[in-house]
């Protein structure tokens, strides 16, 4: 029998946890899997061929993607072909088992969360990090009820008043990950446009306004701006959201979202590109403090108390 892989015990863990992680659970069963083929000298195809699965299929399936997790019975047939046997082979089995409980977010009809969202949404309860760059909206995490009432209204125009209801609550709910313990650190960086552009009403974007101040201040919350006046700004065209998880040889994310879709980026050399964008656009922002400012600056004058 071969010797047991020491990433095992780190594996355990999650089997304790209290809230359903299915995007990470599946995460985690394909990059054990993928590192049990590459300790045994097995290219992709050749281990694809092997079982009987198209090389896509396994790639998908080491790649932790799909709404469902891998099928037990396709898991255990590539376990028999590496040899993987005993604890090893149980605990991913298990991991394997848990992925396949819904997080709270896939309670929600499937009509309101299309599997590139649902991907993002379970990507972002899995994250020890997020960093984001927003240039039309507050981003999603930092919204109010009212706020994100405004957005989907406005990109939903004909949408029914109980879907709108529903897609509200369901994105609100997102907002919690900011209150659990532990949460993820979470680094917003503004164009300035955002907290100008006036949605709903202006009493909405006080309310806004003033919620984001809240959440500057704590700890694992960071909040920067970048002003108009920085013209040569390092700013991507389209809203970006980097996602870095705890260890196992788990890969950065980077989540790109166009208007009926989304692309996410896992390449590292892709990656590292984003990384150092957002790098340059931080160091290009306003810092903490001096964001921080503006923010209750643009408050007083543009959006004061009545």
């Amino acid at each position: 029998m071969p010797s047991e892989s020491p990433r095992v015990s780190r594996l355990e863990p999650y089997l304790a946890r209290s809230e359903p992680a299915p995007t990470l659970l599946k995460m985690l069963v394909g990059v054990q899997l993928a590192g049990i083929r590459e300790d045994a000298g097995l290219a992709q195809e050749q281990a694809a061929r092997a079982v009987g699965f198209s090389p896509a299929k396994l790639s998908r399936i080491e790649a932790g993607k799909g709404r469902r997790p891998p099928t037990e019975r396709d898991v255990r047939a590539l376990l028999d072909f590496y040899g993987t046997e005993g604890h090893e082979a149980s605990t991913l089995l298990q991991l394997l088992a848990r992925a396949g409980e819904p997080g709270w977010w896939q309670r929600y009809d499937k009509r309101l969360l299309p599997e590139w969202f649902d991907r993002l949404v379970g990507l972002q309860e899995a994250a020890v990090a997020i960093r984001t760059f927003e240039i039309q909206y507050v981003p999603g995490l930092l919204q109010t009820p009212a706020y994100t009432r405004a957005v989907v209204s406005r990109g939903l125009p004909a949408a029914p008043s109980r879907e709108v209801d529903r897609r509200v609550e369901l994105r609100v709910r997102r907002t919690e990950l900011l209150r659990r313990e532990p949460a993820p650190q979470l680094w917003a960086i503004l164009d300035e446009s955002v907290l100008l552009r006036v949605l709903g009403s202006r009493e909405v974007m006080r309310e806004q306004l003033l919620h984001l101040v809240r959440m500057a201040r704590l700890p694992h919350v960071t909040v920067q701006i970048v002003p108009l006046d920085v013209t040569n700004a390092s700013a991507p065209s389209i809203p970006v959201t980097y996602l870095r998880f705890a260890g196992l040889d788990l890969p950065d994310i980077v989540y790109l979202e166009h208007i009926r879709s989304a692309t996410f980026l896992e390449d590292r050399d892709e990656t590292e590109e984003y990384r150092v964008t957002l790098d340059r656009l931080a160091d290009e922002a306003l810092d903490p403090r001096a964001s921080l400012a503006l923010l209750r600056q643009t408050l007083e004058q543009r959006y004061p108390a009545p």
